[in-house]
């Protein structure tokens, strides 16, 4: 935080995810008390998820073709745009979505600029590593404290002046971002030719070892999200009540926060890189815990173990940031981010269809063997592009102490 780019950075962050968790809830309560719906109201959350698909791969290129202080100022400015569509009195149902799905297009891209501008503000190494996980846990705590304020501001404003407020976080993120960070160039410009934006998607994925990077990233996510996703069946089986239901929401984003926190303060960089890919193949192991309908207390214990494996990402920044070429940072984030936010719709989506066969102990069961069957050959493959003793093979980037030779 002594670096004065980086606070700006993280207070723009900080100010927009408040604005996100704001909309989410109040459109949600919006879209409820036009239509009456408890289908448009959930429908509302997830048309957030599966468009930062499309404008991850087909916008992936402006994070690299243009200034990334422009790019983060204009996403900015066209999310605050949107959102004060939103608020505007009479606008339709369909509308309220569309622009929904607008936010999700934009958003990849705004988060994938950020995460390339902070490899030039913080550099390659451990402060890069250290910073995004910061911003990580402002995340996860935004979800913990975010919902329940937001529902809190409901009770004395409506859905529409609260998105007021949406409109205003932004604002200010922009403004923030427009004055406390410097102009660079365009990444595209520093090394090679600015190109079209399905071919810098190409570009990043064309590279095998980028791509089980991404995997890495990824596969996890697809299956953590399913007790959230069954978290109101679960506490209503186990009769857990409301207050459960809050408990279980809040227990893996703990875990994770726990687990980030310790990596990064006492865990030293070759050692946060070493631990990745065992916390990677064991992280969902406690949901097979879930076979035996395990009572709340047991339930918080196995999610906030599993939340605290969360932590093998701050090793997998370190090999992602050495592994992608600079002229390709920005899109190679932005597809991340995108990734991210996509796998997680589809684990939700999925979770629901099977529970509705097998029920929910099963089918949170059933996700932490299948994602371990799926993460443990990932983590082999990785594993085996490491040289004995964590020195790098000589067609890899000097900057990670251990990483992944081209596959």
């Amino acid at each position: 935080m002594g670096i004065p780019e980086y606070r700006a950075v993280f207070l723009a962050h900080s100010l927009s995810l408040l604005g996100v968790v704001v909309s989410e809830i109040a459109l949600s309560v919006l879209v409820y008390d036009l239509t009456g719906s408890p289908l448009l109201s959930a429908l509302t959350f997830a048309v957030g998820f599966l468009p930062y698909l499309l404008g991850g791969t087909l916008f992936a290129g402006v994070a690299d073709r243009f200034p990334a202080r422009r790019v983060l100022v204009v996403c900015d400015l066209l999310c605050a745009a949107c959102v004060a569509v939103m608020a505007l009195p009479g606008t339709p149902i369909g509308l309220l979505l569309a622009l929904r799905c607008a936010l999700a297009v934009v958003s990849p891209v705004f988060q994938g600029t950020r995460m390339a501008t902070l490899a030039d503000v913080l550099g390659d190494g451990d402060l890069f590593v250290l910073g995004r996980s910061l911003l990580r846990i402002v995340s996860q705590s935004a979800l913990l404290v975010g919902y329940g304020c937001g529902g809190l501001l409901l009770t004395v404003l409506s859905p529409r002046h609260a998105l007021l407020i949406t409109v205003a976080t932004f604002l200010a993120s922009a403004l923030l971002l427009r004055l406390g960070t410097r102009r660079r160039p365009a990444r595209a410009g520093r090394g090679t030719p600015a190109d079209g934006p399905l071919t810098g998607a190409r570009r990043v994925l064309a590279d095998r070892r980028t791509r089980l990077l991404l995997l890495l990233f990824w596969a996890p996510p697809l299956f953590c999200v399913v007790p959230e996703a069954l978290a109101a069946p679960y506490a209503d089986r186990i009769g857990a009540g409301s207050t459960g239901l809050g408990l279980l929401m809040c227990a893996l984003p703990v875990g994770t926060i726990a687990g980030e926190l310790f990596a990064g303060a006492r865990l030293r960089p070759a050692t946060r890189e070493r631990v990745a890919l065992p916390l990677l193949c064991f992280m969902l192991l406690p949901y097979l815990g879930f076979a035996l309908a395990p009572g709340l207390g047991w339930t918080l214990c196995l999610l906030v173990l599993s939340g605290a494996g969360n932590a093998y990402t701050l090793g997998l920044d370190q090999w992602f940031v050495a592994a992608v070429p600079e002229e390709l940072r920005g899109r190679a984030m932005t597809l991340n981010t995108a990734g991210l936010m996509t796998v997680q719709g589809v684990g939700m989506a999925l979770a629901g269809v099977a529970a509705q066969f097998a029920g929910v102990p099963a089918t949170v069961a059933g996700a932490g063997l299948l994602g371990t069957l799926v993460c443990v050959p990932l983590a082999l493959a990785a594993r085996r592009g490491a040289a004995p003793g964590g020195a790098l093979r000589k067609n890899e980037r000097p900057k990670c102490e251990t990483g992944l030779t081209t596959m």
